[in-house]
């Protein structure tokens, strides 16, 4: 009964990240265009014939389609079925890693926005201030839940406070992230807005797993920055994109920080002899 269980659980939230997956390829394109997100209903970007049902399954309506618009001919972007699978797959993981618990339904919430904000991010170099201000105050409301969950009286006035400070944390040190940024890549390097992500992941994550998530960002940041200067892909001075890079500095913070984080001290001490 156990592995029935389990296995029924799985495919549950399998269903469940491939649609939510789903949901969110429809928030980056309507989001920034200023369109409703539940209306019309999904279509043909170029036809505008709605989709059927079947046509409208996460992953497999797409290759049912096999790519392209069935009434006009129109190619879909594969975009769709990576982002969907993406998402099923970050949501198995977590679920996998943190069981049935609080922190994995706050966890799905918040790489849902990681995700939508990443996305967008790549598609107009923006970052949504509806879905950061939104995403923050959930945060808050997730750390202070996670506290109340840990302890008893103060426990959820103290865990408000500590994710406040984060935030505010995260706001201070985004400065020199993007002062680096901009040495490095030039003054056009970065945007105002990654600040204003930073503290959303604070909000979330505590400032220790927000420090590792900003250490992963810029490791990742600079590696794939030189990399595409050296292959002219990007030329230096022009805008290349953070927030995807915080975006995955702070879900691989979610699995690993605290790993992570150990090792580097457990290296410090034996580099130091402590």
């Amino acid at each position: 009964m156990d592995v029935l269980f389990d296995g029924s659980a799985i495919l549950l939230v399998a269903i469940l990240g491939a649609s939510i997956g789903s949901f969110l390829n429809v928030v980056v394109y309507r989001l920034p265009a200023g369109i409703s997100l539940s209306h019309p209903p999904s279509r043909c970007p170029d036809c505008l014939t709605p989709l059927r049902k079947r046509e409208n399954v996460p992953i497999f309506g797409w290759l049912i389609l096999k790519g392209k618009c069935a009434h006009c001919g129109t190619s879909i972007s594969p975009r769709y079925p990576i982002v969907e699978t993406l998402v099923m797959v970050l949501f198995l993981a977590t679920f996998l890693f943190f069981g049935f618990s609080l922190q994995t339904i706050g966890y799905w919430v918040f790489i849902s926005f990681l995700l939508a904000l990443a996305l967008i991010d790549l598609d107009t170099l923006t970052l949504s201030n509806r879905l950061m201000k939104s995403g923050l105050l959930i945060g808050l409301a997730f750390q202070t839940a996670i506290a109340t969950g840990n302890g008893s009286g103060l426990s959820n006035v103290w865990g408000f406070l500590w994710a406040v400070f984060s935030a505010v944390l995260g706001l201070w040190l985004l400065d020199v992230v993007t002062w680096i940024g901009r040495l490095c890549f030039g003054p056009n390097a970065m945007g105002g807005g990654d600040a204003k992500l930073f503290a959303m992941i604070g909000a979330w994550l505590g400032w220790k797993l927000m420090l590792m998530s900003g250490f992963l960002a810029c490791l990742a940041g600079v590696i794939f920055g030189f990399g595409a200067i050296a292959l002219n892909i990007l030329k230096r001075g022009n805008p290349m994109p953070f927030g995807p890079f915080l975006a995955l500095g702070a879900i691989v913070s979610i699995f690993y920080g605290e790993f992570l984080a150990s090792g580097y001290w457990m290296m410090m001490g034996k580099l130091y002899g402590n």
